[in-house]
């Protein structure tokens, strides 16, 4: 599921590059401005509203530590919030890290 406001664009121009196939998309709220605690990045308490629940995984470059304090207060199933380096984007560190999470949430 691609969380971005990117949108569409997300599947057309990130998901070839980096071999992921076509995915659905968050729908964001009209209205996101001001909600939640100083700090609190205007995703994270839709993504915690979307996920139910259900385990699932952050990746941005504009993770907090206040989204981790939310998420963890707020989400009752497993969560990664993993921060990518905006000037580096996802390396294979980042795709290692993501792959060692599922492995323990969802075992073979």
């Amino acid at each position: 599921m691609w969380a971005t406001t990117w949108m569409e664009e997300a599947n057309e121009v990130v998901s070839p590059r980096i071999g992921l196939p076509r995915l659905p998309l968050v729908e964001w709220p009209a209205s996101h401005a001001d909600e939640g605690p100083r700090g609190l990045h205007w995703k994270t308490r839709h993504l915690v509203e979307w996920a139910n629940g259900r385990p699932f995984i952050w990746v941005d470059d504009e993770i907090s530590a206040m989204d981790r304090l939310w998420v963890d207060a707020s989400h009752s199933g497993p969560s990664l919030l993993h921060r990518v380096d905006p000037v580096k984007g996802l390396t294979d560190a980042d795709f290692t890290a993501l792959a060692d999470w599922l492995r323990l949430v969802i075992p073979r």
